[in-house]
């Protein structure tokens, strides 16, 4: 039966779960489990939902490697974990989705923020992403229990038990390598996020182009005479040399290649990248006739 977080616990004598050697051990053998912020919001999340104790069982179980496959759903984690029976526990996390119209409120909010599309289709998570959620009157993480709908197979009826807590600690560091796992488990893909934010902006320059008064356009006929004398000088305009709002843009966007599947080939190009990125900012700059770039 599924269980949502009620801060309901029932004491258990703790009992030593059997060794295995074929699950996910975590990397993180002490500290913090996430490295990135997005990862560590998913924790703290959890961390003030469940008693210390169970926490600390379950902290112990995901770095001893307890947690023995870890598989998304339709917008339900599944896990296996090794307790102390022969039989791995079964576990299933899901986040309560949002609906459509909580949806396009979201993606109204992001689609005035035009750096949203472009670290999204970087690969990056933008920082501010959760005002626009906040903004829209919705959160992306969870913040109450009723956000979460846990189920393990133990008899343990605490919720969360620690097979659930060892779970949320591996799934945080999935989180890490993909942040965008928690847009999935509120019922988006990352893909459809951009398309409708493409969308939301193409929208928004077809009103503004209406809205603009129509071009008086003069015949040709009438200008014979001026052709060969040149229009008015255009107005000067700013332009903004800058660096690109998200580090390596394209060799992200690009993602790993396929004919290069046992190295970090991001890794080894991005020195490379990254110095034509500043060799063309000082160029720029220089033929500019500012002194340094920032």
């Amino acid at each position: 039966m599924s269980r949502r977080y009620r801060y309901y616990y029932e004491y258990f004598e703790p009992t030593r779960p059997i060794e295995t050697d074929e699950g996910l051990k975590a990397r993180s053998q002490h500290g913090k489990f996430a490295k990135n912020w997005w990862a560590e919001r998913w924790i703290t999340a959890l961390e003030g939902l469940v008693d210390a104790g169970r926490l600390r069982r379950g902290r112990s179980y995901a770095r001893s490697g307890q947690v023995l496959s870890i598989e998304e759903k339709k917008g339900t984690v599944a896990a296996r974990v090794q307790g102390s029976r022969a039989r791995p526990y079964k576990i299933s996390i899901q986040l309560q989705p949002l609906t459509d119209a909580q949806w396009e409120r979201v993606i109204d909010e992001m689609a005035g923020q035009a750096i949203f599309a472009a670290q999204l289709l970087a690969g990056e998570m933008p920082p501010d992403i959760e005002q626009a959620f906040e903004a829209a009157g919705v959160s992306l993480f969870p913040e109450t229990g009723d956000d979460l709908v846990t189920d393990c197979s133990c008899p343990d009826w605490a919720n969360p038990c620690k097979h659930v807590a060892a779970t949320h600690y591996i799934l945080g560091e999935q989180f890490d390598e993909d942040p965008f796992m928690i847009f999935r488990l509120r019922g988006r893909t990352q893909e459809q996020i951009l398309q409708a934010l493409r969308a939301r902006r193409a929208g928004d320059a077809a009103d503004a182009e209406e809205a603009e008064p129509p071009e008086v356009v003069v015949p040709l006929d009438e200008l014979l005479e001026t052709f060969w004398q040149g229009a008015e000088p255009l107005e000067p305009f700013p332009t903004a040399i800058k660096p690109p709002a998200v580090p390596l843009p394209l060799l992200k966007r690009l993602g790993p290649p396929a004919f290069f599947p046992d190295r970090d080939l991001a890794a080894l190009l991005a020195p490379a990248y990254q110095a034509l990125t500043d060799a063309a900012l000082a160029q720029a700059y220089e033929a500019n006739g500012d002194a340094e770039t920032p």
